[in-house]
């Protein structure tokens, strides 16, 4: 057996023995991930010094990034939830947009919401005004809850500083402005397709009511609780717009103002993910916290609740690094990439088609990512890819990551029980509402392609 044929079959063995450990042993990915690999390290030879190595070099320069990003992005998140902020949104576009248009209200509601706040927290602090508008209308709860999942959805697959987006974009070398970029193009579409085009359809087909054991569920605040405790709008749009605004302008800055203007040297910095979530966060902590009210002390307690389930993200993103790291210091990287640049594939569909076979089998958008990241990673080198092409990359993997959802999906379990459905019901909705979303947006992703 050739050396090569060696490192592709402890590739593919690291694999189906990660796949095996997370779906039939119900092993953390976190832990499943560092265990798969040590075992691609000791499959290919590595000496056991140079196995630690490459477990320190990616965890240390994955999270480097990625925990500082993500645990920012949690604590801004958590504080628009506490003040009343997604409330403010929620009330402030259903009222803008009216009543016969509240698909679209929700659905772009949903989508700026889940910029800082995470989906599942989004969707349950948002999912009784789809029961008020249910019990006001009549209508199925679909009509209104796909497409304020649709904008959750969207947002949380395609645009940073969601973590997933987040993730790929560092495992890959993404840039966040180009990825911030693509993720509106591509998404935008998406999500009205998605979200109340297919919501008023599958409406019509399965008449879904509030479930007896979620009879009890209470509203959001009612628009007189909004106006004496919640923040503006005005103020929140910005808030939540502020980093994303500074990312861009940074990546745009040398095409705006010429690479030796002393400006893009400043917005370089602002527009750091790093410089700009703090920028955020800390307006988050004074205009929604100490100036309305809260003490430090539970600014702090909002701060400190809100890296609780961030710290599982960050970890099996961490563990994500290590598994790319070991593919690329045991030789099995050089091998694959130059495998799968020999597929005659786009690189974006390929990217889509291995997000899409692992999101398929083990159920998490997550795993999903990472592990199509880490896989994607050598054939980018092998390629020379880089620039625009791969914030489409890392498009396409989160769209891959997010078609099929199906019973080993934990947002199947959650979307049913809170809407009442079947698994019948919930596989013709949520996971033909999620297929959409990930065809539509790779699809985009391939036009865009053709013209960079």
């Amino acid at each position: 057996m050739s050396p090569d044929s060696t490192l592709i079959l402890a590739a593919l063995g690291g694999i189906l023995l990660l796949l095996y450990l997370v779906m039939r042993l119900r092993l953390h990915a976190f832990v499943a991930l560092l265990v798969v690999s040590l075992g691609v390290g000791l499959a290919t030879g590595m000496q056991p010094d140079a196995i630690i190595d490459s477990v320190t070099n990616g965890m240390g320069n994955t999270l480097g990034f990625v925990a500082t990003v993500v645990g920012l992005g949690a604590m801004f998140g958590k504080m628009l939830e506490v003040s009343g902020g997604v409330d403010r949104m929620a009330n402030t576009l259903l009222g803008r947009f009216g009543t016969s248009r509240s698909q679209w209200a929700l659905a772009l509601t949903g989508f700026l919401v889940a910029i800082p706040v995470f989906l599942d927290v989004a969707f349950i602090i948002l999912v009784p005004l789809v029961y008020a508008l249910a019990r006001r209308s009549g209508r199925s709860l679909l009509y209104y809850g796909i497409p304020l999942l649709a904008g959750l959805a969207v947002t949380h697959s395609f645009i940073p500083p969601t973590p997933g987006p987040i993730a790929v974009a560092k495992l890959i070398g993404a840039d966040l402005g180009y990825v911030i970029l693509f993720g509106a193009l591509c998404g935008l579409p998406a999500m009205i397709v998605a979200g109340p085009i297919f919501g008023r359809f599958i409406a019509a087909r399965i008449d879904a009511r509030i479930p007896d054991y979620m009879e009890n569920t209470g509203s959001v605040m009612s628009d007189e609780e909004v106006n004496q405790r919640a923040p503006g709008f005005g103020l929140i749009l910005s808030i939540v717009l502020l980093p994303l605004a500074l990312i861009v302008l940074n990546t745009v800055s040398g095409f705006l103002f010429g690479d030796d203007s002393p400006l893009v040297g400043w917005l370089g910095f602002l527009g750091h993910p790093f410089v700009a979530l703090s920028l955020a966060t800390l307006m988050a902590f004074t205009l929604l916290g100490t100036r309305r009210g809260m003490t430090r002390e539970q600014v702090m307690e909002v701060a400190t609740k809100a890296l609780e389930p961030a710290g599982i993200i960050i970890l099996v993103t961490g563990a994500g690094g290590v598994f790319k790291q070991m593919l690329i210091d045991s030789g099995v990287g050089d091998v694959l990439g130059n495998l799968m640049a020999d597929s005659n594939l786009p690189p974006i569909l390929l990217a889509f088609l291995i997000a899409t076979a692992v999101r398929v089998i083990q159920g998490s958008a997550t795993v999903a990512m990472i592990t199509a990241a880490g896989l994607m990673a050598p054939v980018i080198d092998t390629l020379a890819l880089s620039g625009p092409v791969l914030g489409l990359v890392v498009i396409a993997i989160a769209s891959g990551a997010t078609v099929l959802s199906h019973v080993n999906d934990s947002g199947f379990w959650l979307v049913s029980r809170y809407f009442g459905l079947t698994e019948k019901e919930t596989l013709k909705s949520w996971t033909v509402m999620e297929t959409l979303i990930g065809v539509i947006g790779v699809c985009m992703a391939l036009l865009i392609g053709l013209f960079i």
